[in-house]
């Protein structure tokens, strides 16, 4: 019998601020399994000190918090702090406002996680996060437990490949030919969109770095490839097709749609049509 060695890597270490202590302590619970959790805090002060003395590599932290809030945190942190000791820091909240998200950009946070999310989806946002910022050497490569039962995994198998079934056949009846790099990068980015809807927020910071690192090139060479694909649908596509599916763009005298656009919309469309049955399930 052969026996697979497996190497022992350093699970990826967080510490969870949040100003819910029924909360905090179920996310500790349910990252438990995947990370190591060094510590749980429930309000701003005790955060920043926390932070500066454990240097956790990565911080889950709510907006709402105590005292200082979390982005007060991460700004009093980033004042304190040597740059290669800042941690990545992933903003959760419950409140979706513009101005918000606005901040969040300006303040160049690594992620931003909508309230209520998934606890799956929050795992696999945190190590793809991690390794963007260089730190999959540290996540331990551990396949999660399945705890489905076998005919819940057909199920779930099923839903998943014809929701990708459904996307290639959008894609290609909007006149996108396969052989062109545009193509697949699309795909995956609208199957990105439809698991996490928060992506589109960080399509530059998160889902052009994801999808380069997939195929081994770059983040602006992915989003030339998919601005060239749209181009190519709207010059040789069916028209009725597009007016049908874009038709607020076309009528409004916008012209095509942006990046961003042409994925958010056909991940809802799809979204829509599957419901919760796909979204929580990695590919």
């Amino acid at each position: 019998m052969i026996r697979r060695l497996k190497k022992l890597e350093k699970k990826l270490n967080i510490l969870i601020v949040d100003g819910d202590v029924s909360e905090a302590e179920e996310l500790e619970n349910e990252l438990n399994r995947e990370f190591d959790i060094v510590g749980t805090v429930f309000d701003g002060m005790k955060a920043v000190d926390e932070i500066i003395r454990k240097k956790p590599e990565v911080v889950l932290i709510d907006i709402m918090l105590p005292y200082i809030d979390g982005v007060g945190v991460i700004e009093k942190c980033r004042e304190c702090m040597e740059y290669e000791q800042l941690p990545v820091f992933i903003v959760l909240t419950s409140i979706g406002t513009e101005k918000l998200i606005e901040c969040v950009n300006h303040m160049d946070i690594d992620y931003c996680m909508m309230r209520p999310f998934k606890n799956e989806v929050l795992c696999r946002r945190i190590k793809q996060v991690a390794k963007i910022k260089g730190l999959d050497q540290k996540i331990i490569q551990k396949e999660t437990e399945n705890n489905f039962k076998k005919n819940d995994q057909r199920t779930v198998i099923d839903h998943e490949f014809h929701m990708k079934q459904d996307v290639t056949k959008i894609i290609r009846d909007l006149g996108i030919p396969a052989h062109i790099k545009g193509y697949q990068y699309i795909r995956e980015g609208i199957i990105m969109a439809i698991e996490d809807i928060n992506m589109m927020n960080y399509i530059t910071k998160l889902l052009y770095p994801t999808i380069a690192k997939k195929y081994k090139t770059t983040s602006s060479s992915v989003e030339r490839a998919i601005r060239h694909a749209i181009e190519v649908a709207w010059s040789r596509g069916k028209v009725e097709l597009l007016e049908e599916m874009f038709g607020y763009t076309i009528s409004s005298g916008k012209g095509k749609p942006t990046n961003s656009e042409f994925i958010a919309l056909i991940a809802d469309k799809i979204r829509l049509e599957y419901g919760d049955e796909i979204l929580s399930q990695g590919r």
